[in-house]
């Protein structure tokens, strides 16, 4: 800060300036090169097809019979043009000369007239042109002759001479007003560059400022733009990520608070439980074979929270990869479902799948399984009074598509893009409960992610949600599975070795409740 006054090269206002100056400069340059230099040349070119086009009309003119209209047109030709006009006959005889009476310019022209005579003696044709030179470059004249023959009248020989000095001292005239032209040019250059400089920079300024504020901490900035579009379409992209950092801290600090919470809970457990074993329960075989199982399930519970978080960063970081393949997804469905059989004769849970065959897709089974699960786990938290969750399989089309409802207190619709974010609590689940990690829809929309496929929510507050993905269909097996019916239409109960089976699929034995 302490170099603040000092000039920058680099900025866009000393750039302003100089591209400004640079440009007048140059133009400066090209208007006294053509001005200066060539203004003679370009005169005399002018001058040139000035006085072609007044031979022209004096050759017009003469065509007409009447010979009084003929004078009066060379009158009127010699009154609009600086050129000198001399008119005689064969026999040397003056007819016309512009400017009459004028003797001293009749005897000045009398050796150009002579020479006339010689080039058009010499060139044996009816006009000549050429120029004169004189004693300098001041004193040059560009002449012309013409002999104008016509039935019925008198041949006559036109001179025309039309000096070209004058043009030496229009460009001393322009020579000196293009000195005041270029310091008048160069101060509204400097003023208009300051100007628009200084309108260019002040909003980047304050956006640079804004800027440092959020890298020191402060989110939620709104950026400011100015009168430029892609200063605004900059302001607003700012304004935007200050809005999303903003959002990811909370999120991050949300994240660090439960995790540390969910990782307390069970260490404390633990340790209470050990202490408890060490103190009071080491010779009693039931009390320590029941706390120990305490210390076992809360170890388990733990290691699963650090197996999500594990998950969701391997997965987050692109470092894991996808084993594809063709599997049947109603039988996978059916798996995870017999799992949670023990929860429906306990705690009067109903659980229904819905699949008219099955159904071979093509996926990672592992991480589909888990998809379900985590869906499966999720419905059952919040399934409300009826405690009923829906697994239906459908054929749509390409693809089949998974849908997992339950008939709870729904969602609010602002809510439904929140419910994939970490820990996110939706506004009629203030409370999360303690089972459960906070990271299952989170996994659920990584794994979808990475398989590219369709997925979402749908969800009407006091009727329930359902979560729903889609994956490639490849073919339908006719005849589904054998096993006794549940107590919902098209559901199945497992046997005891088809529990076991499920059970070391999903590596999940107990389940366990989710946030959406």
């Amino acid at each position: 800060m302490k170099h603040k006054h000092r000039l920058d090269y680099r900025s866009i206002t000393f750039k302003t300036w100089l591209y400004f100056i640079l440009f007048t400069t140059f133009l400066m340059i090209i208007l006294w090169f053509l001005q200066v230099l060539f203004l003679n040349n370009f005169y005399e070119v002018m001058k040139k097809d000035q006085t072609d086009a007044v031979v022209k009309n004096i050759k017009k003119a003469y065509k007409v019979k009447n010979s009084e209209r003929f004078l009066d047109n060379i009158e009127e030709i010699s009154d609009t043009h600086d050129i000198y006009i001399y008119i005689a006959s064969f026999d040397g005889s003056t007819m016309y000369f512009k400017p009459s009476g004028d003797n001293t310019s009749s005897r000045y022209y009398a050796n150009q007239i002579a020479t006339v005579n010689e080039k058009l003696l010499e060139s044996q044709e009816d006009s000549v042109s050429f120029t004169i030179e004189g004693t300098d470059d001041s004193k040059r004249i560009l002449a012309y002759g013409n002999v104008l023959i016509a039935k019925n009248k008198t041949p006559l020989i036109v001179y025309t001479f039309s000096p070209l000095w004058p043009v030496s001292s229009t460009i001393q005239i322009l020579t000196n007003q293009l000195v005041y032209v270029t310091f008048i040019a160069l101060l509204l250059a400097c003023c208009v560059s300051f100007y628009l400089s200084g309108r260019i920079t002040r909003p980047i300024r304050k956006i640079a400022h804004s800027a440092e504020r959020l890298a020191d901490g402060e989110y939620g900035i709104v950026f400011k733009g100015g009168h430029y579009t892609e200063i605004n379409n900059l302001a607003d992209t700012l304004t935007r990520a200050s809005i999303d950092l903003e959002k990811s801290d909370m999120l991050q600090k949300d994240l660090i608070a439960n995790v540390s919470h969910d990782l307390r809970t069970p260490l404390t457990m633990i340790k209470s439980y050990a202490e408890m074993i060490k103190d009071i329960s080491g010779n009693n075989p039931e009390k320590r074979e029941e706390h120990l199982q305490v210390i076992i399930d809360e170890a388990d519970r733990l290691n699963g929270l650090v197996n999500d978080l594990l998950t969701i960063s391997r997965m987050q970081s692109g470092k894991m990869t996808l084993q594809r393949q063709n599997f049947n997804i109603t039988e996978a469905a059916q798996m995870i479902l017999n799992t949670y059989r023990i929860m429906e004769e306990e705690e009067g849970y109903h659980f229904q799948l819905n699949a008219p065959a099955n159904f071979i897709v093509n996926g990672d089974e592992d991480k589909i399984k888990q998809v379900i699960s985590n869906l499966f786990t999720n419905a059952i938290k919040f399934c409300g009074e009826d405690k009923t969750v829906i697994i239906t399989l459908k054929k749509k089309g390409k693809f089949v598509v998974c849908r997992v409802e339950d008939h709870g207190v729904g969602i609010a619709a602002e809510e439904l893009d929140h419910v994939w974010d970490r820990y996110y609590k939706a506004s009629s689940n203030m409370v999360r409960a303690t089972e459960g990690t906070g990271l299952g829809l989170s996994i659920v929309k990584e794994i979808l992610t990475l398989h590219k496929v369709n997925f979402g929510v749908e969800s009407t507050l006091g009727a329930g949600t359902t979560f729903w993905f889609e994956l490639n269909y490849v073919k339908t097996e006719k005849e589904k599975p054998a096993a006794p019916a549940l107590d919902g239409p098209g559901s199945t109960h497992p046997t005891p070795e088809q529990k076991s089976a499920a059970d070391q699929q999903t590596g999940n034995p107990q389940p366990e409740t989710e946030q959406k």
